[in-house]
């Protein structure tokens, strides 16, 4: 009886707490004008509590000392931080990131902040419509489109010979020390452009394993940066990583792999033509490379029909799929025309990912994420948000291989990310989504 009269009590103040907070909301001064539009939007999330969560070091008020309140608050902050730090991104550039922006957009548009446990000691917490109004404009403006993905482009500029030549060295295993791999190897282009699904990791030279899954190259040249750790800045410099990897293509300079192929007076000479005054050289051969995998784009997939105006070539089930994408967050990070490949974000907002993992699979330095670039602690286990282009193709998934089938990797992300548990239902239209992803390339057979 005691525990039932305190859950009418609580039900009782948060239903206080939403009334107190609409009306307080309300009050809110208009925005000022005569300001750039990002110092408009740092006063609205000031003043809307915002960056009390979303923020690594909030200043936070006398009750967060309290027992139950404090506790409470704790797990906000350290949840809000790790999900979008606002006070870091409006410190460090003036603007707020693409990544930021559709998680305000995801926020406005569902009204999921703040929380209602949230508002019982914030109340002048949340938007007002004003704000809301202006937030969305906001975005819509500065990504370009009120959807939080797009179509890809039909294509890519790009030289079709260098590209030609690029090609042949994808496929040429003489890249490697002992002559046994090829970037094709480890990257089947004709199927989904990453390893096989029965692999975790690749497997390069003399047998030898990493330990992570190989990316996709499909719509690489959509990715912020390369690599899951982000260690190289485009596909130009990533081609050069795994020819130099002990594990992958050998122990061997890029000089060595150059002076290799000078074995080849065909190549040398196509070199010569393709860059005068430089000809094969480490910088062109990564070049070459690069230039081939930026033609590896996969448009035309439903879904893209579907954002080009075709409502018909979409399920119901498919488009039920959509929603859910957007409305469970999917999209916050996820976004733009590749669907991902944007941003860094963390892998175990809630829940401890690595704990919960396979323990067969050992820890190690690739598992650090985007700390094993910058070395910064606060980048520890922040990988690069992957490309759902696909994404039906690429098993396994995660950067460790550790997930095998989409139904799971889709509830993981819930997991993980959201703290939530999906329903059957939700996640069975969320995957026949994500199936309509798949694009065209003449490289790809499906």
């Amino acid at each position: 009886m005691k525990q039932r009269s305190l859950k009418i009590l609580l039900l009782i103040l948060l239903a206080l707490a939403e009334v107190v907070a609409v009306v307080r909301i309300c009050f809110h001064e208009s925005i000022p004008q005569g300001l750039s539009q990002n110092e408009q939007v740092r006063i609205i999330l000031e003043r809307s509590d915002c960056l009390v969560c979303h923020s690594q070091d909030p200043e936070l008020p006398f009750y967060s000392k309290f027992p139950v309140i404090g506790k409470m608050m704790d797990a906000h902050v350290r949840a809000g931080s790790r999900f979008i730090d606002l006070e870091a991104e409006l410190a460090e550039t003036g603007q707020i990131s693409e990544s930021a922006m559709n998680k305000l957009d995801h926020a406005v548009r569902y009204s999921t902040m703040p929380k209602h446990s949230y508002r019982m000691v914030h109340w002048s917490s949340g938007l007002n419509r004003e704000e809301k109004a202006f937030l969305s404009s906001w975005i819509a403006e500065k990504r370009g489109s009120a959807e939080p993905v797009w179509p890809l482009a039909d294509a890519v500029d790009y030289d079709a010979a260098i590209a030609g030549l690029g090609e042949r060295l994808f496929n040429n295993a003489q890249l490697s020390l002992d002559g046994s791999i090829s970037c094709a190897t480890c990257h089947v282009l004709e199927d989904g452009g990453a390893d096989h699904a029965d692999e975790r990791v690749s497997e390069g030279i003399y047998g030898l394993t990493g330990n992570v899954n190989s990316p996709t190259v499909y719509n690489a040249e959509y990715n912020v940066r390369q690599f899951w750790n982000g260690r190289a800045a485009d596909l130009q410099e990533q081609a050069e990583g795994p020819i130099t990897n002990p594990v992958e293509m050998g122990d061997q300079s890029l000089e060595q792999v150059v002076e290799r192929l000078h074995k080849d007076k065909e190549l040398v000479q196509e070199f010569k033509t393709l860059y005068p005054g430089e000809g094969l050289t480490g910088r062109t051969l990564c070049h070459a490379i690069a230039e081939f995998e930026r033609t590896l784009i996969t448009p035309d997939s439903p879904f893209d029909l579907y954002l080009k105006g075709d409502l018909d070539a979409l399920s119901k089930l498919e488009k039920k799929g959509y929603d859910e994408f957007k409305e469970n967050a999917c999209a916050d990070c996820h976004f733009g025309a590749a669907l991902g490949g944007r941003s860094f974000e963390y892998l175990d907002i809630y829940g401890d990912y690595f704990s919960d993992r396979d323990p067969a699979i050992e820890y190690t330095s690739d598992d650090d994420g985007l700390k094993g670039f910058t070395l910064k602690e606060e980048d520890l286990h922040k990988f690069k948000v992957p490309l759902l282009r696909n994404i039906s193709l690429t098993a396994p998934y995660f950067h460790d291989g550790s997930i095998q089938t989409l139904d799971d990797a889709v509830r993981a992300m819930a997991k993980y990310e959201l703290g939530k548990k999906l329903s059957d239902s939700e996640v069975e239209a969320i995957v026949a989504f994500l199936h309509t992803l798949t694009g065209k390339n003449p490289h790809l057979q499906i």
